[in-house]
């Protein structure tokens, strides 16, 4: 399979050689481009000529890396990247050259104006919809949350993400479910993104480069899902000199170290985090509660090496664990490991490649010593994932990425073990495989286009899996099984992506958009929010990969000298194939889960605006999304359109930041949203004196509006010769508004004629502490 999508990718050479035979006319000047004081590459720096148009410009990739073509003779050239000082370059062309370039940060960081490291002028000049990033000094600016700086947190102020509620993990992305997202840490893809059930998320921010989150339209290089991909970069580390960073909290501390392997040469970072609530517990006299457990821990590695000129290897890893459990009675662990290697190398001034490796893993397992249950519980899903991606800069109007990928899946939906019964789930072998290509194309000096191609296959594959076939009435006629990895369903998918934006003036521009995308895989849950304990299943011979259509058009705008930064964007989604459970599905039964789901069409569509300001003292944005999510499935309310549990009409978000001096900055985060839907009884009837309740609606009601104000401060102490502390102060539910967590229905206890519906709310006032040192 590999051999053959290689193949492939030979042919797309071929049909871009006309592009890439023009790129002869110029000489080539590439590089990479670093922080001068740390040595880490910096993503997305601009290199253009000094009063050119927008087409003698590049910007650097994922990895620091540039190439631009120029004409014989000397030229400057200028390098600008937000939050560092501009340098102009003189080189003197009459050949291919290398130049690599060092950015210091600038002096007005230091200043009491206070300037966002976002581009002021991205979202105009960027062709793609949908995209929002995030660097690290942006996440810290935010309000803290139970004493952490949390990324996804961050990510679901934006519009078009929405949080999945207090207590639950996930987000949903444009009307997409919460598995609909793929989340991937430097390659390897993330399949729980949370701690502690959703308060927490997987990752540290203080170990994060950058965070990029692609809104449904996705470049080929992506899939696998239907609604987002969110794309997240370790730190490389400091190859100058040695550093180390740390934070203790009131619940949870974090430490990291960095520093050179040789100095220029290659860099290391290491962090480790956890939580410790459970030693608290423990201080108690009381056997109920010092006997419990509730702690996580994670930790991230990266290393990197300059092999040569042209070559260089990163090295990343990602361990992350969490305990819950009341005494003896009841014990949840659940936790990812991650791990990539990857091989940089430049084949030319104008080929750059990258080679990886991954391993990603993610399993629970549930322990149970009650009176009616007793037994273990676990799960797994584990892949094995090779990945070739080449980018061509063959001229300055064009930027060519070819890639192929093969991810071979394990999966293990559930093994049941107990005192009295064994049930010993099979493994399910499937292959995941792809090939792309895609061209960025400066069509004129208004116009940009970005156009590509994913051809996806998946197989599932032989084992000892059965696979059922299944009648009208969804009960199983035939058990079959195929050998060791043959292939007993193969799927292909055609997958085009386009995007067009169109510069009205140096302020503002026009886009649109139009991608196709696939699922495989497929998280059942009872939720929709994404738990632990939730079964991930692959595509066969009755569970169809997902299938999703999404055009998006919009308008960006800068403001008042790119002070202010307003976006509209509208979009309208169909998806294919989407899950249910059909009415009275036994979610964690051990039977076979075919005959429980039922299939369907959904549709969403909304609009997104965000006004942002980036310059000033006072920065943050005001976010609103107006959207709506709805599911058709023959065999749930009556074949009609019903709401999917992640539609909300409305979603406000405004965020504000304040940098008073160089000792303190406060922020505030504002959020409200309309409740999601929500099945509730719409009847009871009385079976042998217990009241059961009847439900003849699939999320025919809401829970009620959510609202919630976030405080936070830092203080900054005067800074030591190479010693830097500082103090964050915050409150989470700042006027401690009572939530609704979950909403149950029972007897009324002064009148059994009656229902009572109880709301159960998790927090009020949260406030939280920590002292954040670096040396």
């Amino acid at each position: 399979m590999y051999k053959c999508l290689s193949v492939i990718v030979l042919g797309l050479v071929i049909l871009f050689y006309p592009i890439l035979s023009f790129s002869q006319e110029k000489w080539s000047l590439s590089g990479e481009v670093k922080d001068a004081k740390s040595g880490e590459s910096l993503i997305g720096v601009t290199i253009q000529l000094p009063g050119s148009d927008n087409n003698t410009a590049t910007s650097t990739n994922n990895y620091g890396f540039y190439s631009l073509s120029l004409g014989s003779g000397k030229t400057t050239i200028r390098v600008a990247y937000v939050g560092y000082e501009t340098q102009e370059i003189t080189v003197n062309l009459n050949a291919n050259r290398k130049q690599d370039i060092s950015l210091s940060p600038s002096g007005n960081v230091l200043n009491e104006v206070f300037i966002t490291t976002s581009n002021s002028n991205d979202k105009v000049k960027n062709t793609a919809m949908g995209l929002e990033k995030l660097s690290r000094e942006d996440i810290n600016k935010l309000p803290v949350i139970f004493g952490e700086k949390d990324v996804i947190k961050a990510l679901q102020l934006l519009p078009g993400v929405k949080n999945t509620g207090d207590g639950n993990g996930g987000f949903f992305v444009r009307g997409g479910a919460a598995d609909q997202n793929l989340i991937i840490l430097d390659e390897a893809t993330v399949y729980n993104p949370d701690h502690l059930l959703g308060f927490f998320s997987t990752f540290n921010a203080y170990a994060l480069k950058e965070v990029t989150l692609y809104k449904g339209n996705m470049p080929a290089q992506y899939g696998g899902r239907l609604s987002s991909v969110m794309n997240v970069i370790m730190k490389e580390g400091n190859n100058q000199r040695f550093q180390a960073e740390g934070g203790i909290g009131l619940i949870s501390s974090r430490l990291s170290f960095e520093g050179p392997i040789i100095k220029d040469k290659g860099s290391f970072f290491i962090s480790g985090r956890r939580t410790y609530v459970d030693l608290f517990l423990k201080a108690s006299s009381d056997p109920e509660v010092n006997e419990n457990k509730l702690y996580f821990y994670d930790l991230n590695l990266k290393a990197n090496y300059t092999l040569g000129a042209k070559d260089r290897l990163y090295i990343a890893a990602y361990q992350g664990r969490d305990k819950i459990g009341f005494g003896e009675q009841f014990g949840i662990t659940w936790g990812n490991t991650t791990g990539s290697i990857r091989w940089n190398h430049q084949f030319s001034p104008k080929v750059f490649s990258n080679s990886s490796l991954i391993y990603s893993n993610y399993d629970y397992d549930i322990d149970l010593d009650m009176a009616s249950i007793n037994g273990q519980i676990t799960s797994q899903i584990k892949d094995w994932n090779l990945k070739e991606e080449i980018k061509v800069y063959p001229n300055n109007s064009h930027t060519i990425s070819l890639g192929v990928n093969a991810i071979y899946h394990q999966l293990r939906p559930g093994t049941y073990a107990g005192d009295i019964s064994l049930i010993s789930k099979p493994l399910n072998y499937s292959l995941e495989s792809a090939v792309y290509a895609s061209d960025s194309w400066k069509a004129t000096q208004k116009l940009h286009v970005e156009y590509g191609l994913r051809l996806s296959t998946f197989a599932a594959l032989g084992g000892d899996q059965p696979y059922y076939t299944l009648n009208g009435d969804k009960e199983i006629v035939n058990t079959s099984y195929y050998d060791d990895h043959t292939s007993a369903k193969t799927y292909v998918n055609i997958e085009p992506r386009l995007a067009i934006s169109y510069l009205l003036n140096d302020q503002s521009s026009w886009k649109a958009a139009y991608s196709r995308n696939s699922q495989y895989l497929h998280l059942l849950s009872n939720t929709g929010s994404g738990n632990p304990t939730d079964k991930w299943v692959s595509s066969n011979l009755n569970i169809k990969p997902g299938i999703s259509d999404m055009l998006s058009l919009g308008l960006a705008r800068n403001l008042r000298k790119n002070t202010f930064q307003l976006s509209v964007e509208a979009y309208y989604k169909k998806m294919q194939h989407q899950i249910d459970y059909k009415d009275g599905a036994n979610v964690l039964s051990s039977e076979p889960i075919d005959p429980q789901l039922l299939y369907g069409d959904g549709r969403a569509y909304g609009l997104e605006i965000l006004l942002r300001k980036n310059a000033g003292k006072w920065t943050g944005w005001l976010g609103y999304t107006l959207s709506r999510t709805e599911v058709q499935i023959e065999g749930i309310n009556n074949g009609g359109w019903y709401n999917a549990r992640q539609d909300r009409s409305h979603d406000i978000s405004l965020v504000g930041m304040y940098h008073v001096n160089q000792q303190w900055d406060i922020s505030a985060s504002f959020v409200y949203y309309t409740g999601h839907a929500v099945s509730f009884p719409s009847g009871k009837y009385d079976a042998d004196g217990q009241v059961a309740f009847y439900y003849a609606e699939r999320n025919g009601y809401r829970m009620p509006a959510y609202h919630r104000l976030d405080l936070s401060t830092t203080r900054r102490f005067k800074p030591r010769k190479h010693y830097r502390t500082a103090l964050s102060f915050g409150l989470f539910n700042a006027y401690g508004r009572e939530n609704a967590y979950s909403i149950s229905f029972r007897k009324d206890p002064l009148d059994p004629d009656k229902t009572q519906a109880v709301q159960t709310s998790l927090f009020k006032f949260v406030p939280s502490i920590s002292y954040n040192f670096k040396f």
